[in-house]
């Protein structure tokens, strides 16, 4: 397919946003690296994508399922974490990969790299190096497990990670049946932290003058969500166990059964418990349900006494009535429904782009809006996912008239 290489590198840059005029090269692969650069492109950076030639980053090939034409199927694993980027195959190993790599670096303010530690410094581009290029740069560093102690050199895969740091043992029906996340949340995680700290870095350059090295790893940005149940353990000195569909300390809070359907509820208080109790007319004067704690204890019997409630009510009118006594309730809807609801659509949370092989197509998107008083400044034009190379011939382009014209000014 031939396209116009300057198309999706105008597309990429437009549209303003907090970061405009900021450029991230993005050195990683698979989905750590790749979400953080794209949360960063979602807020008006320019992100530079850069690629293995020929493969390009291995979620090309991460599927079923595959979109489009025959000769030419793009994974929608890849479609997830690339959106607002240009993409440039470089060759790291080879002279002209390394001089591209160089000119970016020069002109970047956030590089971001998942490459196993060494690898980088073997390549010529370790941490001093880079530093030494632009002092100015801030370094996006992602691992599996740490950049050091006894474990660095592991190779970090989110259900590994998962599982190595409890969360799989907070997830399933019960103890004996560990469950993951149903999305790789671990590398979801560490993109999301790692965005965060690239943009305190960023901050405090304006300070300070100086860019500096951020690092997190999937390890960590689990652990960094334990929340309660971290403090459960580190303070209480109790092991959390999963234990399904309800809240360990709080109840009732979770997943029930009704009339040919299921519904979740939130009562978080004495006085919604009470508003509940009248509602359902139950006995709120049992001396197991008194308190919190007392219904934490019962949790089952709780469990036994509301299903019998709820027995009475199909979903759709169960859940007018909990809205009508002011319960925080609600249903379990599949993706599709998701999409398809309007309160997803009211805040922006699906987003339409022009992709140079599969047309027009929505994606999910960004979590963030913006207001300037009551005016919205969020970005609303997204780019689609670059194909691999597709944006090589623009920015090679750029890069010299970028030189060019510094070399004109005698710089």
């Amino acid at each position: 397919m031939s396209i116009d290489p300057s198309t999706h590198a105008a597309a990429t840059t437009s549209g303003g946003g907090p970061l405009a005029g900021r450029l991230v090269v993005d050195l990683s692969r698979a989905l750590a690296g790749p979400h953080a650069g794209m949360m960063l492109g979602d807020l008006g950076a320019r992100v530079i994508k850069v690629e293995t030639p020929g493969t390009g980053d291995d979620t090309r090939g991460w599927g079923p399922p595959f979109v489009g034409p025959e000769d030419d199927r793009q994974a929608t694993y890849f479609l997830s974490c690339n959106r607002n980027k240009e993409s440039i195959a470089l060759d790291l190993k080879s002279d002209d990969g390394r001089s591209v790599l160089t000119e970016l670096l020069r002109r970047a303010d956030v590089v971001i790299e998942n490459f196993r530690t060494g690898v980088l410094d073997r390549l010529g581009f370790s941490t001093d190096a880079m530093l030494e290029l632009n002092p100015g740069l801030v370094i996006l560093s992602i691992t599996g497990f740490g950049h050091d102690g006894p474990e660095a050199l592991r190779s970090g895969y989110d259900q590994i990670v998962q599982g190595e740091a409890g969360l799989m043992s907070l997830t399933g029906p019960d103890p004996e049946n560990p469950q993951r996340v149903g999305v790789p949340i671990a590398d979801l995680l560490s993109g999301m932290y790692g965005a965060y700290g690239a943009v305190a870095a960023l901050l405090e350059r304006e300070r300070t003058g100086r860019g500096q090295v951020v690092r997190t790893s999937l390890l960590a940005s689990v652990i960094g969500v334990h929340a309660f149940q971290g403090t459960r353990t580190t303070v209480a000195g109790e092991v959390p166990r999963a234990q399904g569909n309800h809240h360990p300390s709080i109840a009732p809070y979770g997943l029930f059964s009704c009339r040919g359907g299921k519904v979740q509820i939130s009562v978080g208080s004495e006085k919604l418990w009470a508003a509940f109790t009248t509602a359902f007319g139950l006995d709120a004067s049992r001396a197991e349900f008194a308190t919190n704690a007392d219904r934490v204890g019962h949790r089952d019997l709780l469990i036994g006494v509301i299903e019998d409630a709820f027995s009475a009510y199909e979903a759709e009118a169960l859940l007018e009535k909990l809205n009508e006594a002011g319960i925080p309730a609600g249903k379990v809807r599949t993706l599709d429904e998701v999409y398809a609801w309007d309160q997803v659509r009211s805040q922006g949370l699906l987003t339409s782009v022009h992709h140079p092989v599969l047309g027009d197509i929505d994606l999910p998107g960004p979590p963030l809006r913006f207001f300037d008083g009551d005016a919205e400044t969020t970005r609303t034009q997204h780019a689609a996912p670059p194909l691999l190379d597709g944006d090589g011939e623009a920015i090679r382009s750029w890069l010299a008239e970028a030189s060019d014209a510094s070399e004109g000014d005698g710089g």
